[in-house]
C-alpha cells in the first residue's frame, strides 16, 4: 500500500518538475538600467528570448546595485515576471 502511494507521489513530482522546464522565453526585449544613484546607464541591449539573462548579468556585473528594466520591443511593456531587477 505504501509503495503505490509513494509511486504516485513520485510520478506527480516528476511531472511537475518536467512541466516547469517547458516554459521558454520568446520575443525581443530592450534591456536598460539605472545605476545605484538612479542615473541612467548610457547603454541599451537588445536581447532575444532567454538571452535577457545574459544582458541582465552584464549590467549587474558592471554596475552593482543597478536597477535593470526589461521591455518588450513590440509592445513597449515591461516584462513583469523579470523586471525591474535590482542587482546585488
Amino acid at each position: 500500500m505504501h509503495t503505490v502511494s509513494f509511486s504516485k507521489y513520485l510520478v506527480g513530482a516528476a511531472l511537475l518538475l518536467t512541466l516547469g522546464g517547458c516554459v521558454t522565453m520568446s520575443g525581443d526585449y530592450a534591456v536598460t538600467a539605472v545605476d545605484a544613484s538612479g542615473a541612467p546607464i548610457n547603454m541599451v541591449m537588445t536581447s532575444h528570448g532567454s538571452a535577457i539573462y545574459s544582458s541582465l548579468n552584464m549590467f549587474c556585473q558592471n554596475f552593482p546595485k543597478a536597477t535593470v528594466t526589461i521591455r518588450d520591443l513590440k509592445t513597449g511593456e515591461e516584462l513583469k515576471s523579470e523586471s525591474p531587477y535590482h542587482c546585488r
